[in-house]
């Protein structure tokens, strides 16, 4: 995976992430405009997601949710996560299946704050009826979902392993909304490795000592 992103980098530096490029810049013009008084309520009408909203309200909002900062973190970090992890990938398996897992880990993760409202708060996966407001947007459960979907892609699995181990420790010291949503994402993902294993192309993964496939 280093070799893959090092040459990439080195032959055609910032044209080779095109797409993550674009993704950085989107998110930080949905945070500028977010902050003015004229800009927050059209953000939040584009790109806002709650488990309280219609289902059908929130997958028409999915698209650009990934893309609007979560109002409770630091922008730079969406932004660092976005430009490292989507780069990666970008590079590793191209710009549209990165948007396609990560796309994949976002709706997983929007649909689990219905189950797991549904599921109520005595249950080990459910969640508190207050978790119903909480403004569900950012690329954070994008960004878990692709790490997993490269680590196994590269066959990097020693990596991918300590990413779940740190979204479990996430859970296991802050059991909130956002790392729930990250578990669910890890959980999707992985099941669209197995099945691209299974019934997936041949050369699904990249041989141990080779450069990506085609």
């Amino acid at each position: 995976m280093f070799w893959t992103v090092r040459d990439a980098l080195v032959h055609d530096k910032w044209r080779a992430i095109p797409m993550t490029l674009g993704a950085v810049c989107l998110t930080s013009v949905f945070q500028i405009v977010q902050n003015t008084s004229w800009g927050f309520q059209p953000v939040q009408n584009l790109g806002s997601v709650k488990a309280a909203d219609p289902f059908w309200l929130a997958l028409l909002r999915t698209p650009l949710s990934l893309f609007v900062p979560a109002l409770d973190l630091p922008v730079w970090g969406a932004l660092a996560q976005m430009l490292l992890v989507f780069g990666i990938a970008e590079i590793c398996i191209g710009w549209w299946r990165t948007l396609v897992v990560g796309y994949v880990a976002t709706l997983a993760g929007t649909t689990y704050a219905r189950i797991g409202l549904a599921l109520g708060p005595e249950h080990p996966f459910g969640l508190p009826l207050s978790d119903r407001i909480v403004n569900d947007t950012g690329p954070s459960a994008a960004v878990v979902g692709l790490a997993i979907y490269v680590c196994w892609r590269y066959r990097a699995y020693l990596t991918g392993a300590l990413v779940i181990l740190v979204m479990i420790g996430e859970v296991l010291i802050k059991n909130n909304l956002a790392g729930k949503e990250h578990l669910a994402a890890i959980a999707a993902v992985m099941a669209v490795c197995v099945v691209r294993a299974q019934w997936g192309p041949v050369r699904s993964r990249v041989p141990l000592g080779q450069g990506p496939p085609p």
